[in-house]
């Protein structure tokens, strides 16, 4: 058996974990077109090889702040229930396997990030919050990713 593979990303200035086989890509991309009338965390829609992501601003949803230079951001690419997105995320710092198993939440997370939180992954002696990533986009699927 192998061991899990993770990308480890940061959001909102917060290391995060993300289980690859959630994960179809990522990458930089160059335009955002707006959505008149959305929530704030809908950064808008782009383009990525023929088909539109709808672009989710994880930082936007987290801490009510927008990543303060969207176009030229990286972003999580996940197909969700059907539907494709971009996660926005300020960096990727690696991809790879973890030897131990998820740690589970001893201490209170932040309201904020309390509903997107499965467990804890510890890299490098770092530990990152493993998050779902449907749970940004309808926090019910939470306990489906789970």
């Amino acid at each position: 058996m192998t061991d899990p593979l993770y990308l480890f990303a940061r959001v909102a200035g917060t290391p995060i974990a993300v289980r690859s086989e959630d994960v179809e890509a990522v990458v930089r991309f160059a335009d955002i077109s707006p959505v008149p009338g959305m929530p704030r965390h809908i950064a808008g829609l782009s383009a990525l090889r023929s088909r539109v992501l709808t672009m989710i601003d994880i930082a936007a949803l987290i801490d009510d702040r927008s990543a303060s230079r969207l176009q030229g951001q990286l972003a999580i690419v996940a197909d969700i229930s059907g539907h494709s997105y971009g996660l926005i995320v300020e960096s990727v710092s690696d991809i790879c396997a973890v030897q131990q198993a998820p740690l589970p939440l001893h201490s209170p997370l932040s309201p904020a990030w309390a509903p997107f939180v499965q467990a804890i992954v510890e890299n490098e002696g770092t530990a990152h919050l493993l998050v779902s990533l449907a749970s940004f986009i309808d926090p019910a699927l939470t306990a489906q990713a789970a």
